[in-house]
């Protein structure tokens, strides 16, 4: 009936709900944070951080960028659930470096006969674009708690996140 990708993710999850008992965690994160990182499946976000369920929310997208998507759950996260502290996490070797938003779309176009409207958001230099992403959020209007964003590249080789200001050039 699923494929064999879904199968065992089904029994891994039986698995998981005999272990899971009764436990409730509140819809509101314990930490009061947000992390906004890379979709990439090499980055465990809980284990580089140390967290766990019910601590954070965890944004991710391809790039970890900060889009409107991205500012509209960081909004609710604030202003719904209370977080008050954002960390941004890029890394070393992402897929976005390998692209460029123009040729993507053209290939897209070239094979469905519509160019998305949506911006790719590739980009050459992590550090740069976790900048990028830092100076994105502080401004926007919608997100209000701006006093403790932080900002990390993580390097896939070392497993280490290494800081990125906004004033670094």
């Amino acid at each position: 009936m699923f494929s064999p990708n879904i199968d065992e993710l089904l029994q891994h999850n039986d698995a998981h709900a005999e272990r899971h008992g009764r436990v409730h965690l509140d819809v509101a994160p314990s930490r009061k944070l947000s992390v906004v990182t890379c979709m990439d499946s090499r980055m465990d976000v809980f284990e580089i951080l140390g967290l766990r369920n019910g601590e954070a929310h965890v944004i991710r997208n391809a790039g970890g960028v900060i889009t409107d998507d991205v500012i509209r759950s960081l909004c609710l996260s604030q202003r719904v659930l209370g977080t008050a502290e954002i960390v941004l996490i890029h890394h070393t070797d992402c897929g976005l470096e390998k692209v460029t938003d123009d040729e993507f779309k053209s290939a897209l176009e070239a094979e469905l006969g519509v160019r998305p409207q949506w911006a790719v958001e590739a980009f050459t230099d992590p550090y740069a674009d976790t900048r990028q992403s830092m100076r994105r959020l502080h401004q926007t209007t919608f997100v209000p708690n701006k006093d403790h964003i932080s900002g990390f590249v993580y390097d896939v080789d070392t497993g280490r996140l290494i800081e990125v200001k906004l004033d670094d050039s």
